[in-house]
């Protein structure tokens, strides 16, 4: 007997089938431009659906704003470029300089780079390294299972309560979309063993966990 895939449980065309599955609607085999015959077919000819992957993907950008555990790095290292500029990448939702190089500086992000509120500038000393906490955008696909269904239920209640005059439905779909957070939040506090004595690698406390009261 095989194992599952765990991989690949969720997609942005099953999520997207999800959500017009919600609304009642038909789903789709493919996302974006195929070739039928010797025609381009673009599933986006239907404003529905692109109008319900737009959804997926704010829902996705919102919630990994918040700054989860799996997108969260901290203490990373940035090197000012050659015009003093630290410069936020492609992918990156936040950045801040880590506590211990904030203590005179009030960091904002401006014109795609990072800005200082105290000194009034952009521009840091060229070629030096910085420590900066980074909240990262991944792509839906690179995403835990667990916030893929998350965001999945969270884009059905917008497609349900802007496409679908339907107000049992968009209660229905809260209730999942409650559900499912509050299963996230389990997994953030699973995944990244918090304290308020830090990470466990810059301790040696080691801090009293629950499920050690119920192993006993």
């Amino acid at each position: 007997m095989s194992a599952p895939n765990t991989t690949d449980t969720d997609t942005e065309l099953s999520a997207v089938n999800t959500i017009l599955g919600a609304i009642g609607q038909s789903p789709v085999t493919t996302l974006g431009t195929h070739t039928v015959g010797s025609n381009s077919v673009s599933t986006y000819d239907n404003p529905e659906i692109a109008f319900v992957h737009n959804l997926l993907k704010e829902s996705n950008i919102d919630v990994q704003n918040e700054g989860w555990h799996f997108n969260t790095e901290d203490h990373c290292h940035k090197t000012a470029d050659s015009n003093g500029y630290l410069t936020f990448d492609t992918n990156a939702l936040r950045m801040d300089l880590s506590d211990a190089q904030n203590t005179h500086h009030d960091v904002v992000r401006r014109n795609g780079r990072l800005y200082d509120k105290v000194t009034h500038t952009d521009v840091w000393t060229a070629g030096q390294e910085y420590v900066v906490d980074i909240v990262w955008l991944f792509s839906f696909e690179d995403l835990p299972s667990i916030f893929k269904r998350y965001i999945t239920y969270k884009a059905a209640g917008r497609a349900a309560t802007q496409m679908v005059t339907n107000p049992q439905l968009v209660q229905l779909l809260q209730v999942q979309e409650q559900t499912a957070r509050a299963a996230c939040i389990e997994y953030e506090c699973n995944q990244g063993d918090h304290n308020y004595l830090g990470f466990p690698h810059e301790s040696s406390f080691n801090t009293y966990k629950p499920f050690m009261t119920l192993a006993r």
